[in-house]
């Protein structure tokens, strides 16, 4: 099932669980607006190739939109409509007041050079500009993108509009990036990790746990965990998969794959098969990659007790039940991975009124928002006799269908 269908179906099953009338529930799940632009550009040996861009601005009803922007080949209309809906829903958990935007390029930004790159960006920007703002749509980075693609789309929109640092976030401190920002996304699922243990008892410093996608999530998920004390016994990417029933040096692996550009090859853990990563045994499975990883394939092999969902849509509904079957536990998306945008709302926050916070504090009101977000969360469980991933659809979609309701907007 795809990312759009599976978004759907449990937007469906939590507006049942809330008894929404089918009118409220039918202009949730339509999208405000969709966007397709063309984007052509001069390579960099004069050749001109076009490239299309997307952005699905989702719903506003309890602020302006927000979501990333991916460059990567497999970016298509139904899975950005997926992931800004999905952004709906996660803004609305953590109770941070925006709606759910998301954007992409399909395109290979391996396959292009820096100034391919910042052409394509700023061609991208030029299309859609007057249709986002600080008050509007506010998008940030994503697969494939990161603080300097934020920083062209802020330097272009500006030529419009006049500096509005405002207009992204995840952009470099020096253009008014949050401190933190950078961290947010793997902090923010260690801090969910943490509440979630909690209510089972258990500690980070008590457990093994296996991080599947290494990247910027991944790798700051790993290093917080090792620094609390936990065993990151297994880690895999792109590049191939390593594990350490001991426990793998996450600093020395970071330095390592810094300089390497690879996991394997690693002195301090052996080299596995990157596809059993996922049926490792661990007590806690972190996916960090792509979306569907966890499917009816592979469901029934895995063999930890927990999963935190870090990356969008990593577990499809056939694999849920499975896993529930099983007794997993699994932390939804929409909550688990949630620190990155609540960060980037600080940030905007920060940008509107001129006053940068220091990292301490993005830190500490992150834990507060994340452990706030998980009781309520839990709340809905109880409430309704849900598991944690309806129990945060319920949560979200409530709060959204209350928004619309009170705007005079579900006629």
């Amino acid at each position: 099932m795809n990312a759009l269908a599976a978004t759907n179906r449990n937007f469906r099953q939590a507006a049942r669980i809330l008894g929404l009338d089918s009118k409220i529930e039918k202009s949730l799940l339509i999208p405000f607006r969709e966007i397709k632009v063309e984007c052509t550009i001069p390579k960099d040996d004069g050749t001109l190739v076009s490239y299309v861009g997307f952005r699905v601005q989702h719903d506003n009803a309890r602020g302006p939109m927000k979501g990333g922007i991916r460059y990567h080949p497999e970016v298509d209309p139904d899975e950005v409509n997926a992931l800004a809906q999905l952004m709906t829903w996660k803004t609305a958990v953590t109770d941070i007041p925006y709606g759910g935007a998301k954007g992409g390029i399909g395109c290979n930004p391996k396959d292009l050079s820096v100034s391919e790159l910042e052409r394509l960006t700023r061609v991208f920007t030029q299309k859609i500009h007057d249709l986002i703002g600080v008050n509007t749509d506010v998008p940030a980075p994503d697969m494939g993108t990161n603080a300097q693609t934020m920083a062209w789309i802020l330097d272009e929109y500006s030529k419009f509009h006049g500096h509005s640092p405002a207009i992204v976030t995840g952009k470099p401190i020096d253009l008014g990036g949050s401190l933190g920002r950078e961290a947010a996304t793997g902090r923010g699922v260690v801090y969910a990790t943490e509440a979630l243990l909690a209510e089972y008892g258990k500690h980070v410093r008590d457990l093994t746990f296996a991080i599947q996608g290494f990247g910027n999530v991944g790798a700051w998920a790993g290093k917080l965990i090792h620094e609390r004390g936990g065993k990151v016994v297994a880690v895999s990417d792109i590049t191939g998969a390593i594990k350490n029933p001991n426990g793998i040096d996450i600093p020395a692996l970071l330095s390592h794959k810094e300089k390497t550009g690879k996991l394997i090859d690693f002195a301090g853990a052996d080299v596995m098969n990157s596809d059993e990563l996922l049926m490792h045994e661990c007590d806690v499975l972190i996916p960090c990659a792509l979306g569907g990883v966890l499917n009816r394939e592979n469901a029934n092999n895995v063999k930890a007790k927990f999963i935190i969902e870090a990356a969008n849509h990593p577990t499809d509904p056939d694999a849920d039940e499975i896993l529930s079957k099983k007794g997993v536990v699994i932390l939804p998306d929409i909550y688990a991975n949630a620190g990155g945008v609540t960060v980037s709302y600080f940030e905007w926050v920060q940008n509107i009124q001129g006053f940068m916070w220091d990292e301490e504090k993005v830190n500490r009101e992150l834990k507060k928002y994340m452990t706030r977000a998980f009781h309520n969360l839990k709340g809905m469980c109880h409430s309704h006799n849900c598991n944690l991933r309806m129990g945060a659809f319920t949560l979200g979609v409530n709060r959204v269908a209350r928004a619309t309701q009170l705007r005079g907007w579900e006629a």
